[in-house]
């Protein structure tokens, strides 16, 4: 028997739960007693952790090591204009204690790395993974079955949404499929951009997080069948729902140890050759400054170009290759993009050509926004 009690003004707001005959108070003391981290406070962080918090998941924890920007609040509802600038978790948390004032909130203003993921994990029952990278997918799928926790996994990307439940351990004690059992490996690098560099509809976020919020609340109560062993993809424009049903891959490798996710995912320099050369912002505007002769390329997609722009030849990522012969070789050439990740591989795709005199805009757009033209879109 719980000796979890609630205050009369806690079963007045959660009497639309208390008389579901499924859920009544087995299914909130539960919501009371739960764990639950939720990794990445922005777009789906936010409508996840709103529904959580006003359901009543009793605990829970905050990490995220972003600040709010301007370009968060078309999707980001959790926060508002006063909140730019502000560390993403404490105004998460500030926000949160005013819809609920009966949840216990720990916050980590912090990046989720292979040397804290296990230890801050292992504090919690479930994990609820909000992130839009690569790199910290693969880490809170890896620590979760190292942990033996469930992850309730989402994604978005421009009209399409896909949510699951991964490392379930059913009634048996058996577990389910896990992110590596149908993503065994990363995409290469640029070929699937982020969120901030391809763009998601704002109301996207909404309704997949609410989603993630739902397959939380089942797991924690026990209601319903969770979509372990199951992936629900959405498409926005169509309207069209699909569930495609996954299995544990025999393949896929005993997960042991954390790893660097960062090298995993192609985006680390954990090998001096990988590595690229850089120029600052501050050095390019001297460039431009001193009449020089150089080339600037930009190898973002024709929108963000007409959005922002540093003047430079259009290039894009993806047709690179196809465009080797428009590098000039007897100048200094300068290749961005709008954080400086896809212009890195770009570059490494043009050294493959016996092309050495590559220069990568270190910081891209963002930086040249921050520290040469405040006036210039971050795109």
């Amino acid at each position: 028997m719980s000796e979890t009690t609630f205050s009369k003004q806690e079963l007045e707001r959660y009497s639309r739960h208390l008389i579901i005959p499924e859920f009544n108070i087995e299914g909130q003391t539960k919501l009371k007693e739960a764990k639950i981290l939720v990794v990445g406070t922005g777009g789906l962080g936010s409508p996840l952790l709103l529904y959580l918090v006003a359901a009543g998941v009793g605990n829970i924890g905050l990490i995220d090591f972003d600040v709010v920007d301007e370009s968060n609040l078309q999707r980001q509802v959790l926060f508002s204009v006063e909140d730019v600038g502000k560390s993403k978790v404490e105004a998460a948390k500030a926000r949160l204690e005013g819809l609920n004032p009966h949840i216990n909130f720990t916050t980590y203003n912090a990046k989720l790395t292979s040397d804290n993921a296990l230890d801050i994990i292992k504090k919690y029952d479930i994990v609820a993974d909000g992130t839009d990278n690569f790199p910290t997918r693969y880490l809170v799928n890896d620590a979760c079955v190292i942990l033996g926790k469930t992850n309730i996994y989402a994604s978005i990307f421009r009209f399409e949404g896909q949510v699951s439940v991964f490392n379930y351990q059913d009634d048996k004690g058996e577990f389910g499929p896990n992110y590596r059992d149908i993503f065994p490996t990363p995409p290469p690098p640029g070929m699937v951009p982020s969120c901030a560099e391809g763009g998601v509809l704002g109301v996207l976020p909404g309704i997949i997080g609410s989603l993630q919020a739902n397959e939380v609340i089942k797991v924690i109560t026990g209601i319903g069948e969770p979509l372990s062993g199951r992936l629900f993809l959405f498409d926005a424009l169509a309207f069209d729902t699909r569930v495609m049903k996954i299995r544990k891959n025999p393949d896929t490798p005993k997960i042991e140890k954390l790893i660097d996710y960062e090298y995993f995912c192609g985006f680390g320099e954990s090998k001096q050759e990988e590595m690229v050369k850089e120029i600052s912002v501050e050095e390019l505007k001297a460039l431009q400054d001193s009449g020089e002769d150089f080339q600037l390329i930009d190898v973002r997609e024709e929108y963000e170009n007409e959005i922002a722009s540093l003047g430079g030849e259009l290039i894009p990522l993806n047709t690179v290759e196809d465009n080797v012969d428009k590098i000039r070789t007897d100048v200094k050439v300068v290749v961005h993009c709008r954080s400086g990740a896809r212009s890195a591989t770009a570059i490494k795709i043009l050294e493959q050509y016996d092309l050495d005199n590559l220069y990568n805009l270190a910081g891209g757009i963002l930086a040249w926004a921050d520290k040469i033209d405040p006036d210039m879109a971050k795109y």
